[in-house]
């Protein structure tokens, strides 16, 4: 088993189409976890929700989450990333971060398509900052 440095983690979570299981806060104070595609721009975690979704109201109401992204094969990696959201508003955000993360996960035949059906008013672009990280590699290792 092998600590990752931010980088690494930055590498382990964006390589291939892994999801991250998103964890948030539900009003009553019990937990919320939803998969979800995401980018990052460099230093933050961005993915997009509609401002209807449960992940987003719990959001709004309380800005600390967090986000785990594995791998399900071989020697077993994880990395768990807590922070703070907020929030870019606008169509053009929208589309442009929903077709970024359509290419990721669904190919350039189809990032366009993806971006349209979901961008607009009613979407949101989520930038989680990350606070605090622990990624390990290999854990199964001897």
């Amino acid at each position: 088993m092998k600590k990752m440095t931010i980088e690494e983690c930055f590498e382990f979570i964006c390589e291939g189409t892994r999801t991250g299981k998103l964890a948030t806060v539900n009003k009553d104070g019990s937990p919320h976890v939803i998969p979800v595609w995401f980018l990052t721009d460099g230093e933050n975690i961005v993915f997009c929700t509609g401002i209807e979704s449960v992940k987003y109201k719990n959001m709004e109401r309380d800005p600390r989450l967090c986000l785990s992204v594995d791998e399900e094969t071989g020697l077993y990696s994880f990395a768990k990333i807590d922070g703070t959201v907020t929030f870019l508003t606008g169509t053009e955000n929208s589309l442009k971060w929903s077709t970024d993360i359509a290419r990721k996960y669904m190919g350039d035949e189809n990032a366009e398509a993806y971006g349209k059906r979901n961008s607009g008013p009613d979407e949101v672009v989520v930038i989680l900052k990350p606070k605090r990280i622990l990624a390990l590699a290999d854990i199964a290792s001897w």
